[in-house]
């Protein structure tokens, strides 16, 4: 299965959009919900696996701020499974040490959704295992724009002055102002593209594009892409 060597280099930070459910349902003839149903099943084996592995943080692209632009029927589908992710998961994600994180402005949630997150994240706010950040009505670009607003309130206020603001302070104001940059950002399908996500937390993420579909993202795929990044030589800009 392509296991992961006890020397291995592991990423602090995992990130993943998680692409192709659509794609995998047509190629199934089955309804897109379907697909991401599937998804899901992929979406558990993963976190299992990080946090077994101790990987610090995994963050999973879950919903963008442009998929409500999506069919209704479809987001309809998707706001539902995201509730029946959240009932039925909390207990084993509470009993394995998981720290759960949403990025993204989950007050604009439908109500029911809106309080399963509030909620998962205040069960396990306090543990000390894999910090699990998923976002949820989430773009890269709001993120950064809403850093600014509460950097310049915090200036008007005098809390800060405009000449202490620096890379590692603007990172203080991100919603993932207390992990690690990215070191592995992996998006599936084959797609090459970023859509709008962590924009500022992959500086110098390491990038890794499998072709498979989201669903059929197996353990396997997941450790050939993290022992790719073990072979990678970060410089981070230097020689």
């Amino acid at each position: 299965m392509g296991d992961i060597s006890m020397q291995q280099t592991l990423p602090r930070h995992v990130a993943i959009i998680m692409d192709g459910n659509g794609r995998w349902a047509k190629k199934n003839k089955l309804r897109v919900a379907l697909g991401h149903r599937k998804g899901v099943e992929t979406l558990r084996e993963i976190i299992r696996e990080s946090s077994d592995l101790g990987i610090e943080a995994l963050t999973l692209y879950a919903f963008s701020t442009e998929n409500w632009k999506r069919d209704p029927q479809e987001v309809g589908a998707l706001m539902d499974l995201l509730l029946e992710f959240f009932t039925s998961e909390i207990d084993e994600l509470d009993e394995k040490n998981v720290c759960i994180l949403i990025l993204g402005d989950v007050e604009a949630m439908p109500e029911k959704q809106k309080q399963a997150l509030y909620n998962a994240m205040s069960r396990t706010g306090k543990n000390t295992g894999l910090k699990l950040n998923i976002a949820i009505n989430y773009g890269g670009r709001a993120e950064i724009a809403r850093a600014a607003r509460l950097i310049a309130q915090d200036v008007a206020d005098g809390k800060i002055r405009a000449e202490e603001i620096d890379e590692k302070l603007v990172a203080s104001y991100l919603y993932t102002r207390d992990l690690p940059d990215v070191d592995l950002m992996i998006r599936t399908s084959g797609e090459m593209r970023l859509s709008n996500f962590l924009l500022y937390q992959c500086a110098y993420a390491e990038f890794d594009f499998p072709e498979v579909l989201w669903p059929d993202f197996t353990l396997a795929e997941y450790h050939k892409a993290l022992n790719a990044f073990g072979k990678r030589e970060r410089r981070f800009g230097g020689r």
